[in-house]
């Protein structure tokens, strides 16, 4: 019987759901990426090979897997076809297996130059943006005066379309920011050979998925980033330009809401943030500079060092609940190894963390594949989580490795 699964981050984003979308596609037909940019970063290793994505979704390492990016992303060409060429370098066929939306909407070199102005103006409080543009083209989405993939059939409308646009964004550069304006022809030199290149794999998605839900033909849907940067439910304003919620599979896919069968949170065994905003339980000591370098926290997309935390079980919770969440997968448990205290942080009191403190385990559990040889304290931390969140925890990854994960359901079958 085919299988409908989201996965979704349940904290900041950085929580390892590249690994579990590639293990669950080996028995699916197509992985679906719905909301975000190339802001984003899934870290894939297989076989001891480390792979970076940004766009393409993590399921174009299986060969028998079809890649679909959703009108809900906003593509920058430029990033996508690096993507693709570094892919096929590789040996990894991709041309053939990815289909992208036509009504993807397009990043430009004027969105990153607004992105990188306007955090500048805001000085020390910055959000902390990659820098590459995605707010300003969801800005332009939403203002329904941005270019999509299916403008670039006709290069004649396509310039003139740009040519509007960019009057626009020139006058903001120019007269507020005090920053250099575009050219038509600076932009097009920029973006339109790898639009070219591209476009020949645009595609009706919600057609395509739909015809694979009628062949019965298993589909995973990956989201990027995490529930907590979610542009309405999020830590606002320190979130991303998208929603990356639950409900956005659906809106930034085309896949009817009602066909979905589960949804899975991908959860980090403790927690961490890139960038400014809110962290209740962040860890600034020794223990916190720990787990930075036991767990090489370092953003994928951008290099810098995340902020590291006690697992927050109470935004967990509200994370189960506005996703509806019906599995967790805990990712990085080998990285409390050598802690002899974990502290679960399990409610909060006049807006301060209220901890639980449970035994560490002091016993390596890097490769660990099988539930029942992890040490007795490591098993203590899993039924707890359960415990607290009402969730069973299906899939536990105890490496950077897809061969180092614990699989107690495959939620594919």
């Amino acid at each position: 019987m085919a299988r409908y699964i989201i996965v979704l981050g349940t904290q900041w984003g950085d929580e390892g759901k590249g690994k579990i979308v590639d293990l669950l596609t080996e028995k699916a037909s197509a992985v679906v990426r719905f909301q975000g940019g190339h802001n984003a970063g899934h870290t894939l290793v297989v076989s001891g090979k480390k792979t970076v994505l940004h766009l393409i979704p993590a399921g174009i390492l299986h060969p028998h897997v079809h890649c679909f990016i959703g009108s809900g992303v906003v593509l920058s060409p430029t990033a996508l076809l690096e993507e693709i060429t570094f892919l096929e370098q590789n040996g990894v066929t991709v041309r053939e297996r990815l289909h992208i939306s036509a009504a993807c909407p397009l990043i430009f070199p004027y969105h990153i130059a607004l992105d990188k102005a306007q955090e500048m103006a805001l000085g020390k409080g910055a959000l902390g943006t990659t820098h590459r543009g995605i707010g300003p083209a969801y800005v332009d989405k939403v203002a329904r005066r941005g270019l999509r993939l299916s403008d670039a059939h006709n290069k004649k409308n396509f310039i003139k379309q740009l040519t509007q646009v960019l009057d626009t964004h020139n006058f903001i550069l120019k007269h507020y920011y005090k920053a250099p304006p575009f050219t038509v022809d600076q932009v097009m030199d920029a973006v339109f050979p790898a639009l070219l290149e591209v476009l020949p794999l645009a595609t009706d998605i919600p057609l395509r998925l739909n015809q694979l839900r009628l062949q019965n033909r298993s589909i995973v849907f990956e989201g990027a980033q995490g529930a907590l940067l979610d542009i309405d439910h999020g830590t606002y304003p320190y979130v991303t330009a998208s929603n990356t919620t639950g409900g956005a599979a659906a809106t930034g896919s085309g896949f009817g809401l009602l066909y979905f069968d589960c949804v899975l949170g991908v959860t980090k065994a403790y927690t961490t943030r890139v960038g400014d905003g809110p962290f209740p339980t962040e860890c600034q000591d020794e223990t916190g500079r720990f787990l930075v370098a036991r767990g090489q926290e370092f953003g994928a997309t951008t290099g810098r060092q995340r902020r590291c935390g006690w697992l927050d079980l109470a935004s967990l919770k509200r994370a189960i609940f506005m996703n509806s969440l019906t599995a967790l997968a805990l990712t990085k448990l080998d990285v409390l190894d050598e802690l002899s205290t974990i502290a679960l942080c399990v409610d909060y009191h006049n807006e301060k963390p209220v901890y639980e403190n449970l035994p560490g385990w002091k016993i390596s559990t890097i490769g660990i594949r099988e539930f029942s040889k992890l040490p007795p304290n490591a098993i203590a931390y899993i039924r707890r989580i359960e415990q607290l969140t009402g969730l069973p925890i299906t899939i536990i990854s105890t490496g950077p490795s897809r061969e180092d994960t614990i699989l107690i359901t495959h939620p594919v079958e």
